[in-house]
């Protein structure tokens, strides 16, 4: 009888852990981060606290990733810092201005300068931790550059922000961003 509870419980463990491992485990040293089914480019961001990527989703939100795509080969974020941490919720950057220390009251209030024109909300992505979304003032439509991480499900948000990303690798490194952390850089691979 013991025995077969102990097979049980051992079969139960690596259902688990095959459900759950995979998903979860970080890429080998060295080696990019694998990406889901139909991820396009995927975004590394270079933090003063560590690395971490994202896989963007060209297929529902083409204008967006486009974008930021854009911007990021522009390199945009370069030099930029994060202007919002709200704990167990979001971690914001993407304002031009958190580059000047001396403006951080005005930090979350500006962009590139060019809205993306377009609401592509889903219901196919939506706000699991880790999801990548364009923050916007009241208009989903006038997202411009600023987008945010969410640090665990805000369902809430789901049907309001466009999610056009989910973070693939470092999320460990997300969760320790404070406001004022400076952007090394940010660039673009494709996706493996």
């Amino acid at each position: 009888m013991i025995s077969r509870v102990l097979l049980i419980a051992l079969i139960c463990v690596g259902l688990v852990v095959a459900t759950f491992g995979a998903q979860q485990a970080p890429a080998a040293a060295g080696q990019p981060a694998p990406t889901s089914p139909g991820a396009g480019p995927v975004i590394v961001v270079e933090t003063l606290k560590g690395i971490f990527e994202f896989e963007t989703y060209p297929n529902e939100a083409p204008k967006t990733v486009a974008r930021i795509v854009e911007l990021v080969n522009k390199r945009f974020y370069n030099g930029q810092r994060v202007h919002r941490v709200v704990p167990n919720f979001v971690v914001q950057l993407g304002d031009p201005t958190t580059r000047d220390m001396t403006k951080q009251s005005d930090w979350g209030r500006m962009g590139s300068g060019t809205p993306i024109g377009v609401a592509e909300i889903t219901k196919t992505r939506t706000h699991v931790r880790g999801a990548v979304a364009m923050a916007h003032a009241g208009d989903a439509s006038k997202a411009d550059s600023q987008w945010y991480i969410a640090l665990s499900p805000q369902p809430r948000l789901d049907g309001q922000y466009t999610v056009f990303g989910k973070v693939i690798s470092g999320m460990d490194v997300v969760g320790k961003l404070e406001v004022t952390d400076r952007i090394v850089r940010v660039t673009v691979r494709e996706a493996k």
